[in-house]
């Protein structure tokens, strides 16, 4: 096959694949099932008849591809919505993964013949969810989440794929190892957190101050500064016995909370690599699929799903949520929202990698269970949201035809302020505001057009002012067009 037809037909795939996901946010199927379903029909049982049968390879793209997205999502994390939810996150990241593997485990020693330590790693494979899927089916269809649910959501998802990889890979230890002992697995764990967490902490300032202390002359340089920064806090982590993936998706979160030079610009930069990545991994764990293999485990895997997402997920959000102040409607919620998505079938190749006798059949029935959450639990979020009465409307974040960067040493920033009804600011003009010089208003947004700003513009309840300004001057003038004072 010459180079130019691998290109075609790696771009050919890439293209389906991105109108795919158009016609994903347009009928709410999860994005994931059309990409693995893309895959498959160009695989070796479907229509394309391409060749694919190398878990290494798969592995290999699955773990880089994960960085990037963990990194991605780390970076567009608020902090200020997932920190009053932070400790509720971390225990459904470590101790809600854990019961979730426990019961899947003792699902498939009892029902599907598997030994204990088989069973638990199946379960540890299946652990771990997909916010991309989720987020994406509710923005489809304009369906949000009311409170602290959202963050909570997106903030358990993005952290727990750690916990998973670490269950997988001590399970695999101790089958392949018989004289390794599941007490073994508690330093490992304490080990691979507390090196991850420093890690993470390091690369995440460190590429703080290298943006902003540097001054590189292209713009295009700082999101390549920020690829060696993912690829150095992996490596070296997993280099020092520590989680890589917790140092990725950390770093992520402590660089995206402060402000660097083109700060945007490499966000937009790992929000798209997120979505080549995404399409690249389910186009090639579509490829790995055998349709055909996937028949005779049809029984099995319904039986594992019917515990995953009936049995284990409600168990381990209920046990964990328990003292919290979370209602039993929300934690219904967040029980059903567990899908499962790429993740859970990159693990499954560690088996087969290792040589473990029941590879093929957990690997089938990994494939079958994602599938399974997808369509049962993708296709029905917005409906049991609605029915628990827990969605709120989507509001659209408008697009303004302005874009702010900061750089070192500046501390205005770049804000939006709606004047609310009764303002005094109502019917004024700008000059007749007498605002702060540190104040600037660069735009108004008033209803489907834009204004630009002169001291003669008279303001109106419902405008939205695009200023720049630091913290204390805004969060003043904010006071006094939310008071009934006179300005």
């Amino acid at each position: 096959m010459s180079f130019e037809l691998i290109l075609i037909i790696a771009a050919g795939l890439l293209l389906v694949s991105v109108l795919a996901g158009k016609l994903s946010d347009r009928s709410g199927i999860p994005a994931l099932l059309l990409f693995l379903g893309i895959g498959m029909l160009a695989g070796s049982d479907g229509p394309g008849g391409i060749y694919f049968d190398d878990p290494a390879l798969t592995q290999f793209i699955g773990i880089l591809a994960l960085n990037l997205i963990l990194f991605a999502g780390g970076l567009d994390t608020h902090w200020t919505d997932v920190r009053p939810v932070l400790k509720y996150g971390i225990v459904l990241s470590t101790l809600g993964v854990l019961i979730t593997a426990l019961v899947v485990g003792i699902t498939a020693e009892y029902l599907l013949g598997f030994t204990l330590y088989e069973g638990l790693l199946l379960g540890a494979i299946v652990s771990s969810t997909d916010a991309a899927a989720v987020f994406s089916i509710l923005r489809s269809k304009s369906v949000g989440l009311k409170g602290k649910l959202r963050p909570l959501l997106e903030l358990e998802s993005g952290s727990n794929d750690p916990m998973a990889v670490f269950l997988t890979v001590g399970m695999i230890q101790l089958l392949t190892q018989p004289e390794a002992q599941i007490t073994d697995l508690f330093g490992t764990f304490v080990l691979q957190i507390f090196v991850g967490i420093i890690c993470g902490y390091i690369f995440g300032k460190l590429l703080v101050f290298l943006a902003n202390r540097i001054q590189l002359g292209f713009e295009g340089l700082y999101p390549v500064l920020s690829l060696s920064i993912v690829f150095l806090a992996y490596s070296i982590a997993n280099t020092l016995y520590g989680n890589g993936f917790l140092a990725v998706y950390l770093a992520g979160i402590i660089a995206g909370h402060q402000d660097f030079v083109h700060r945007r610009s490499v966000i937009r930069f790992h929000d798209g690599v997120a979505w080549l990545m995404q399409i690249t991994m389910f186009l090639t764990l579509g490829l790995l699929v055998y349709p055909s293999e996937i028949p005779p485990i049809i029984t099995t895997g319904l039986l594992i799903a019917i515990s995953l997402i009936f049995l284990a997920r409600p168990i381990s959000i209920f046990l964990t949520l328990l003292p919290t102040g979370f209602t039993f409607k929300e934690k219904t919620l967040i029980s059903w929202v567990g899908l499962r998505g790429a993740v859970p079938i990159i693990l499954a190749t560690y088996p087969l990698l290792a040589g473990l006798k029941q590879a093929e059949s957990i690997f089938n029935i990994v494939f079958f269970v994602v599938i399974t959450s997808a369509l049962l639990q993708g296709a029905t979020i917005p409906y049991v949201a609605k029915w628990l009465g827990v969605d709120v409307p989507v509001v659209k974040k408008p697009i303004y035809p302005i874009e702010f960067t900061p750089v070192s040493g500046f501390k205005s920033e770049l804000k939006e302020l709606t004047i609310p009804a009764g303002s005094p600011a109502d019917n004024r003009t700008i000059v007749e505001m007498y605002l702060p010089q540190e104040f600037l208003i660069i735009l108004i947004a008033r209803e489907n057009e834009f204004i630009l700003p002169s001291g003669g513009i008279t303001l109106r309840a419902g405008d939205t002012l695009i200023v720049l300004a630091d913290m204390e001057t805004f969060t003043k003038v904010e006071n006094k067009l939310n008071s009934n004072d006179s300005l």
